[in-house]
């Protein structure tokens, strides 16, 4: 099968300190990559790559055409601030128009193209308020929505629930599961959250500056994975 993206002796420095070391991998169409790792070794960096935010000093990422579409959840702050003027509508829109040239406003079908995610995601009741009014689940949704409302082909996720409670967390892994297998997008998840990373990807990638283990997850579980992790909890 043709590979979607491949990751050839990336190395990543910031200043002198080498942050990612000769990483290889390999990712192919609908996969759904749990990509995980201690703090510092690297994962958020690989993101920022992948996406073209960070410098490369040496190696290669190829993408299997120069248009693939790729959507982004950063990690981030939720907001409780009720006077922050944003409404869901606009930040979902924000999302349609890094594609746009001059001038960058949203039109009739960019419209229908939101409502379609707000649709998708079971969050269209809430197209006409105000972002600092919503749950952290609700924001989250209207977060994911914005990455989404491109259709991406892979959609990359730092650290999207480190902000939500246990309910609302499970929920959004099986949003996100849903998205992979009936969508067909390929995921690539950044989480702390190992038991849930390990419930839904197909594959674990296990960083520490370089690529340390990037296998399936019943590998990962039966072996490299019980004698590295504490598998009911962090990573």
């Amino acid at each position: 099968m043709n590979q979607q993206i491949e990751v050839s002796n990336l190395i990543v420095r910031y200043g002198h300190h080498l942050v990612l070391d000769r990483v290889t991998f390999s990712i192919k169409k609908g996969d759904y990559i749990g990509l995980v790792g201690a703090n510092g070794s690297g994962k958020t960096t690989l993101v920022k790559a992948l996406l073209g935010l960070v410098p490369i000093e040496q190696g290669i990422i190829k993408f299997e055409n120069s248009t693939l579409k790729k959507g982004y959840l950063p990690q981030i702050a939720l907001t409780n601030d009720s006077l922050f003027p944003a409404e869901v509508k606009e930040i979902v829109g924000i999302g349609l128009l890094s594609d746009k040239k001059r001038p960058k406003i949203i039109n009739k079908e960019d419209q229908k193209k939101i409502d379609d995610i707000l649709e998708r995601l079971n969050i269209m009741p809430l197209k006409n308020k105000r972002i600092g009014d919503l749950s952290g689940g609700q924001q989250q949704r209207v977060l994911l929505a914005r990455a989404m409302v491109n259709k991406p082909e892979v959609l990359i996720l730092d650290e999207p629930t480190s902000a939500l409670d246990p309910r609302v967390r499970e929920d959004f892994y099986k949003l996100i599961h849903e998205i992979n297998t009936i969508d067909g997008t390929t995921i690539v998840l950044v989480s702390h959250d190992l038991g849930s990373v390990q419930k839904y990807a197909k594959k674990m990638l296990v960083l520490d500056r370089e690529v340390v283990f990037y296998d399936e997850v019943s590998k990962f579980t039966s072996s490299f994975g019980h004698d590295h992790f504490h598998l009911d909890g962090e990573a």
